[in-house]
């Protein structure tokens, strides 16, 4: 359990944004359960997502998603996993391949998404935003995006302690999000 609890380059938690948003987040929660779902409605809610406000800046920490209060699903992912584990609640990464369009004529993008242990158990949570489809969940799954195998659409459903380093290599090589090279295929996860 500690790889999900450790402090990486990409879920820096012992940053002193990060650090501010976990004590105010702890101060308005009455438990664990409060400070998770807390930190999540927070992720989702008041980071958005960059392509849906058009924004070009390229998140690639936790910290640079707080400090820049936009990031793509990945950036997000990195926020919401240092939140809890700042706050001694093991998380994780999981991920989707799910095509750009409506079908797969324009390929593949990687999205990713959450997991964290609560009360003896792994959930997974979709940070991601403006989706009805995306809501808190301690029973279910209840992800931004339903995948549709009939279109080559994968969930991994992993549980990874960090962001893929390829994830985090397209983002360090990134000045800005119209250069960010989405197209993968389903050998991503392996």
């Amino acid at each position: 359990m500690e790889e999900y609890l450790i402090e990486t380059p990409s879920i820096d938690y012992m940053n002193s944004h990060v650090q501010e948003k976990v004590q105010e987040l702890k101060n308005q929660s009455t438990d664990d359960l409060d400070y998770i779902k807390r930190s999540y409605m927070f992720v989702r809610d008041e980071i958005p997502h960059s392509w849906d406000i058009g924004a070009d800046i390229v998140s690639k920490t936790a910290s640079e998603t707080l400090i820049n209060k936009t990031g793509i699903c990945w950036a997000k992912s990195c926020l919401l996993a240092a939140l809890l584990r700042a706050n001694g609640i093991p998380s994780g990464i999981s991920y989707q391949l799910l095509t750009i369009a409506d079908d797969d004529s324009e390929g593949y993008i990687i999205h990713a998404l959450n997991t964290a242990y609560i009360g003896n158990k792994w959930i997974r949570l979709d940070a991601r935003g403006n989706n009805d489809n995306s809501q808190f969940s301690f029973d279910k799954d209840q992800l931004a995006f339903q995948v549709r195998s009939e279109l080559g659409e994968i969930d991994y459903k992993n549980n990874d302690d960090d962001l893929d380093e390829r994830l985090v290599n397209i983002l360090a090589e990134t000045e800005s999000l119209s250069e960010i090279s989405i197209d993968f295929d389903c050998n991503f996860i392996g």
